[in-house]
């Protein structure tokens, strides 16, 4: 025999599911985003363009993606924002 309680967390997580749902589809762009970029700027350092990575940097590259990336690596570059600290010997 079905109670009301199990009928209820059925529901529940019936609603769980569909939320999760949702938020993985509302993210999976961002997450594609910051994949691609990251790929961008380790391409960028292996061919001379260091760029130190931050949670800034990552949210820069996963909002915007590669034209974030391109943003990102062409601050590095002009040595305005988020170039890498070098070590003082």
């Amino acid at each position: 025999m079905v109670t009301g309680l199990e009928i209820a967390i059925l529901i529940a997580v019936i609603v769980l599911l569909l939320g999760s749902y949702r938020v993985i589809h509302t993210v999976r762009p961002f997450i594609v985003n910051a994949v691609v970029g990251l790929v961008a700027l380790i391409l960028a350092s292996v061919f001379g363009f260091g760029v130190e990575i931050t949670p800034i940097v990552l949210l820069i590259v996963a909002i915007g993606g590669v034209p974030g990336a391109l943003l990102v690596i062409l601050l590095a570059y002009l040595n305005i924002a988020f170039t890498p600290l070098l070590a003082l010997v």
